[in-house]
């Protein structure tokens, strides 16, 4: 796979998403077109829903009415999406010459999973770096790389409050 592929918007009809991006992805294979369309993806979030007194938790679109494919842009790979049944046209200024997402919106939308060095361990003093909790201190409790989340004991209103926040939102502190 090329270093030119980048992650492009495609705008769909709603509740459309899912169709598009299976629809694209069997164009790949039956085109053999892996080397121009690496991925297709539709940002979703796991959010637990309460419904007669039940709780479950469901997969609940980022983004409708959107999918996500990384490519690179060709005028085959443009003609592929562009042509996808439920498929409105990519988004940007101009649906021909299509924009691909920066790097930091890649980043911020969670698209592409990224390694984040882990420099402390469970019972080390963090530092917040990010969110309104900033530059508070605390305490690691627990660290999960796979789900990118590391739970840090703050003291809250004089309680020690497990928080949970993402790798890379703490940091060690310097002795």
């Amino acid at each position: 796979m090329s270093d030119a592929a980048k992650w492009y918007v495609v705008h769909t009809y709603s509740g459309y998403e899912n169709k598009v991006a299976s629809s694209i992805k069997q164009a790949v294979e039956n085109r053999r077109l892996h080397d121009l369309i690496a991925d297709v993806t539709i940002p979703v979030e796991k959010v637990t829903e309460v419904k007669d007194g039940k709780s479950r938790e469901i997969e609940r679109k980022l983004f409708p009415g959107y999918v996500l494919v990384k490519m690179v842009l060709t005028d085959e790979s443009w003609y592929l999406v562009r042509n996808t049944r439920g498929c409105t046209g990519f988004v940007g200024p101009n649906s021909n010459k299509p924009l691909p997402l920066s790097d930091e919106e890649v980043a911020k939308m969670g698209v592409e999973k990224r390694e984040v060095e882990i420099n402390y361990a469970v019972g080390d003093s963090v530092r917040v770096i990010a969110t309104a909790l900033y530059g508070s201190i605390g305490v690691v409790d627990s660290i999960e790389p796979d789900k990118n989340k590391v739970t840090v004991i703050l003291p809250m209103m004089g309680r020690e409050t497990p928080v949970e926040f993402e790798l890379n939102q703490v940091e060690t502190l310097d002795e």
